[in-house]
């Protein structure tokens, strides 16, 4: 139980990271050119930055690339949050929480903190730290 926690956590974290730095770096580089964002929007977006600079380009490498990369490790994280919610079987609604959870940027760190305080709870015994002995 202890190796899939671990996996658990390492995806959630770079999962989290990931999304953090798509949604509050990647699309304002990318996206915030004064120009609509999506095909039939009438509403422009801020005009932050000029499209073509720099930081635009900056943006369009964040969104284009490590979208994808995200996209590939939150499949992952998906199937090893999935493994360790069977293993440590956990409700089908408390397992749907921590999935969904881990679509949105913050929560997903507090519902990898979730996940582990209530493993560590529910197998005590398997996350019990062994006792030092004293020699005299």
């Amino acid at each position: 139980m202890k190796k899939a926690l671990i996996r658990y956590r390492v995806m959630a974290y770079a999962v989290g990271v990931l999304l953090i730095v798509l949604c509050l770096i990647g699309v304002p580089l990318s996206n915030f050119d004064g120009s609509p964002m999506w095909i039939g929007d009438r509403i422009p977006t801020p005009n932050w930055f000029d499209e073509g600079s720099r930081a635009d380009d900056i943006g369009e490498f964040i969104t284009g690339i490590l979208g994808v990369l995200h996209g590939w490790l939150y499949a992952i994280f998906l199937v090893l949050a999935f493994l360790l919610a069977r293993k440590a079987k956990w409700s089908m609604a408390f397992t749907l929480g921590i999935l969904a959870a881990g679509t949105i940027p913050v929560v997903s760190f507090w519902a990898e903190h979730r996940a582990t305080q209530r493993l560590k709870a529910d197998h005590p015994a398997e996350f019990r730290t062994p006792e030092t002995v004293r020699v005299s």
